[in-house]
């Protein structure tokens, strides 16, 4: 009997196929790419170390040829795939059928290099039918899509390895630029632009309720005296003037309160009804950005979550695959959704025919149907309830609703709207009006309602009844009130909105979407504030430089227009070496041509003029002037961000919650007004002379003693690093003395000796609070009144007594909650690098610029989520590191007890020596 191995790239995902299959059939996971560019050199090969070109892993002056290595993690796996594959009389390559599955499965080959027939399988869903299906029609290895991965991998390449160094000698050390990852930066950073240069201002109207038929309605003026009212979209976003004042009326409080005043003793009346009937026709089901944004809106998942959950529900053989860009479903979808409506809804929610959706795509890589669920009659979440944990129960439900919606008859209703009219005196008649709608047969709506962005707002298809109402009906007054409005700055981009905006734009593809959105929080150019994306210091800092010296680099029309180009290479119609050599070394006919590409190339661009960029100017931003007259600057540093007024010497650090939005000149100055009575001397130091300084940085005000010793570059000297020591709880940096300052630094304070072990015992004040500590023993003390009063003594009893964790309010700094599925508590902490969030197993560090006390639940599960993604990435089991960790660390803690024992043995048997040698000599 022959024998076939098949190949995945997730255990999961051979898990679930290998049950599909009979026992000629071995299924296993290559966990994701085996083969990749160097990541660092010591990944080099060293035959390549002395190439010119080396440290890029592509060789440019060779076809753009990549330099393909197995990474040291995945060389144990390729060796199991070939051990496995000596057995077998046929290979399976069943990846994926986008892009990097096809990239996968074309390195799985030239990797493994079998010796017998290689056949490509895919599928659109893991089904016993679709499984059985591929096996009986396979195909080959399509060069195209794997070209066109390449391109990609070796384009963004290019542009990191050659980018990134200029931010580093420009900017700060360690930053990344990335093709896609910049430009995404950059639409932040121009929305944060927006909100700063905003100009606020207030408008006012009149809310009426008003009494018809023994119904309320609510109703708000709109017009007065013939002009129509000012509204939020009549004024200048950059100076709060109206655009054109003669054309709108605006009221301010106090001619809103006056004619409030007037109106409540006026006569309403109805003076115009309107009705419009209407039709909503269901949305398509979903494709990868639409769930996106949907789970975000609805679930209130990020986008790494959406797609996690959403792989897993593919891997399990629950949905269709989850990275697509196409609206169309198969004829068994087709029929699955129709025989689905008609049982649950009847057959007047079922069309005469199936629905079709057709979308202009770029995304020539991916597969070819939407997101749905799988199967000829589709499981309903109820009937998945034991299956399913909670979160991906969830996001089932959205994409089966989405299914059975988009194939069920439109929505029918009338949308009602109403004029009102009252004498306001002098000021002439006003006009309120008020709108109803009723939906009269609900069509798709039974099935599912398309969320809003807007939390607040109210949803477009939720009913509202109003009475029947006659022009010129008299209507009573229950309440005239004035409201008061005040212009809002655009809206920050969330998750949800962003994928929208880069969609819209052509930016990026849906795969990549999630991890985009990931990696500019992971590399400090964006945190989240609740669901809002906030750029940080650094990466205006990067967008300008980019922007004014490398601005074809982060153009959105040349960022599409690169997709475009791999999208033409996958589909055959353009080569991958000739296109990648015009975006590196130019083409001087490429403007001309629409392509877009710059005449002199990447290489040049870069290898020229960079030294003439002004560091300072590009990591400035002007905030505007003091009250004395002065320009003052936010300014990226090497230690984070900092104010400065002009070229002065006094600075201070910002805040790492202060959004570059709320940094006003007049929260500038506050900043700079702390930091000039923080940095100044108390006095000398009573014993060593040097002076000592009070000082405020990112962390709070702390003291410091003497001066830092430099090099002649103006860095800190190694070793020389001054005493540092921060202030009390109950200490401020108005008030604290020369004294208290001196108290400060005489920490750590050796106590004495501990009479059995003649150990030198310290008090010493820690990140996380003061302790003792002795050896490499320690033990918390209660509070810093504690550290200051505790003696030798003292300090030798506590550490008698039994070990204690540190009190929960020292080191854990949220508690967010039970987890919904495997129901670990989830708590925010201090660790020794900052900030995590864990659930006892898995611990996430909190981005740079995140409040970590903001953290939510939801925020902490999508961490945690993350890191577990990204550790399996790694070909790791992120729970079962934790074990690993438990089991070393109890093997150590028995070694050194074994050890304790041992030499307490000796010990008493050097004493029992002693004692009777000193009997025998007194003998």
């Amino acid at each position: 009997m022959s024998k076939a191995l098949v190949i995945v790239e997730s255990p999961a995902k051979a898990k679930t196929i290998s049950k599909y299959l009979g026992s000629g059939f071995e299924v296993e996971s290559s966990i994701g790419h085996i083969r990749d560019l160097p990541s660092n050199a010591a990944e080099i090969p060293e035959s390549y170390k002395k190439e010119s070109w080396s440290r890029l892993g592509v060789n440019v002056e060779s076809d753009f040829e990549p330099l393909y290595i197995v990474p040291k993690s995945k060389k144990a796996q390729v060796t199991k795939l070939r051990k496995m594959l000596k057995g077998v009389d046929e290979l399976y390559l069943a990846t994926d059928e986008d892009r990097e599955g096809e990239a996968i499965a074309w390195h799985l080959q030239e990797v493994l290099n079998p010796k017998v027939p290689v056949k490509r399988m895919v599928f659109d869903e893991i089904t016993k039918t679709a499984i059985v299906q591929a096996i009986d029609h396979t195909r080959d290895i399509d060069r195209q899509l794997v070209s066109a991965q390449e391109s990609r991998r070796i384009l963004d390449r290019l542009f990191g390895y050659e980018v990134s160094p200029v931010l580093w000698r420009k900017v700060k050390p360690r930053l990344s630029a990335g093709r896609v990852q910049s430009v995404s930066t950059r639409l932040i950073v121009n929305r944060e632009r927006a909100r700063m240069r905003f100009v606020s201002a207030g408008y006012w109207d009149i809310d009426a309720k008003l009494n018809a038929q023994q119904t309320t309605l609510s109703a708000r003026m709109i017009e007065l005296g013939g002009s129509r009212l000012a509204i939020g979209k009549d004024f200048e976003e950059t100076t709060g003037k109206l655009k054109k004042p003669d054309s709108v009326r605006l009221l301010d409080e106090k001619s809103a309160g006056a004619l409030a005043d007037r109106l409540r003793t006026s006569q309403f009346k109805v003076g115009d009804v309107k009705e419009k009937p209407f039709t909503n026709k269901p949305y398509p089901p979903f494709i990868t950005s639409s769930l996106q944004q949907e789970a975000a809106r609805k679930l209130r998942f990020g986008a790494q979550r959406t797609m996690r959950l959403a792989q897993s529900l593919y891997e399990n053989g629950f949905i269709s695959y989850m990275r697509t860009d196409s609206t169309h479903l198969s004829a068994q979808a087709l029929n699955a959704s129709r025989q689905q409506i008609g049982e649950m809804y009847g057959a007047e929610y079922l069309p005469d025919s199936p629905r079709t959706y057709k979308r202009k795509s770029k995304n020539a890589q991916e597969a070819h149907e939407a997101i749905r669920p799988t199967g000829d009659a589709f499981r309903t979440p109820k009937e998945l309830q034991r299956e399913l944990d909670t979160d991906a129960l969830r996001l089932y439900e959205l994409i089966w609703m989405r299914t059975v919606a988009s194939q069920m008859k439109d929505a029918k209703g009338v949308r009602t709207s109403v004029r009102i009219v009252a004498d306001a005196g002098k000021d002439g008649e006003a006009v309120f009006t008020t709108s109803g709608k009723v939906i009269q047969f609900p069509g798709f709506l039974r099935a599912y309602v398309e969320g809003s962005d807007d939390p607040d707002a109210k949803l477009e298809d939720q009913e509202s009844i109003l009475p029947p109402l006659k022009v010129g009906e008299a209507l009573g007054v229950e309440a005239i009130e004035p409201s008061g409005h005040t212009t809002q700055p655009p809206a920050r981009f969330t998750e949800a909105s962003l994928v929208k905006e880069l969609e819209e734009r052509g930016i990026g593809r849906p795969s990549t979407y999630a991890s985009i959105i990931q990696t500019i929080q992971d590399r400090g150019y964006v945190w989240k504030k609740g669901s809002a994306l906030v750029p940080t210091f650094t990466a205006f800092a990067v967008v300008n430089l980019l922007e004014t010296h490398l601005p074809e680099l982060v153009d959105y029309e040349f960022t599409a227009k690169m997709e475009d180009g791999l999208d033409a290479i996958a589909n055959g119609d353009r080569d991958a070496g000739p296109w990648l050599h015009d975006f590196y070394f130019g083409d001087p006919n490429g403007k001309k041509n629409g392509d877009h590409v710059s005449d002199i190339g990447l290489k040049k661009l870069i290898g020229s003029g960079w030294e003439e960029i002004d560091a300072r100017s590009i990591c400035s931003i002007r905030l505007g002037e003091n009250p004395e007259g002065q320009e003052v600057f936010a300014r990226v540093g090497r230690y984070g961000p900092y104010v400065q007024v002009g070229d002065e010497d006094l600075r201070a650090t910002v805040p790492d919650d202060i959004p570059p939005d709320e940094l006003t000149i007049d929260r500038a100055v506050e900043l700079l007004e702390q930091a000039a009575l923080g940095d100044r001397v108390l006095g000398n130091h009573p014993e060593t002379g040097q002076p000592i300084y009070i000082k405020t940085g990112r962390f709070g005000p702390y003291v410091q003693l003497g001066d830092p010793e430099l090099t002649p570059k103006g860095n800190i000297k190694k070793g020389s690093k001054p005493k540092m020591a921060s202030l009390w709880p109950n200490m401020s940096i108005e008030t604290v003395s020369l004294e208290e300052a001196t108290m400060l630094l005489s920490y750590p304070r050796e106590l004495g000796k501990h009479p059995e072990s003649d150990e030198a015992i310290t008090a010493q004040d820690g990140k996380f609070g003061p302790y003792l500590k002795m050896g490499t023993d320690s033990r918390s003390l209660e509070n810093h009144e504690h550290l200051a009063r505790v003696s030798l003594e003292e300090a030798v009893k506590i550490f008698k007594e039994p070990k204690r964790r540190r009190a929960r309010g020292s080191s854990t700094i949220a508690e967010l909650g039970k987890h919904p599925d495997s129901e670990l508590e989830l708590k925010v902490k201090n660790g020794r690098f900052g900030p995590y969030v864990t659930d006892g197993e898995v611990n996430a560090t909190i981005p740079k610029g995140r409040d970590p006390a903001s953290v939510t639940l939801e925020q902490g599960i999508e961490l945690i989520e993350a890191r577990e993604q990204k550790m399996r990435d790694q070909g790791k089991d992120p729970r079962a590191k934790k074990t690993a960790k438990k089991k070393t660390a109890k093997k150590k803690t028995v070694k050194k007890k074994a050890a304790a024992k041992k030499k307490t043995v000796k010990k008493k048997a050097a004493k029992k020596k002693s004692t009777k040698e000193n009997a025998g000599s007194a003998a």
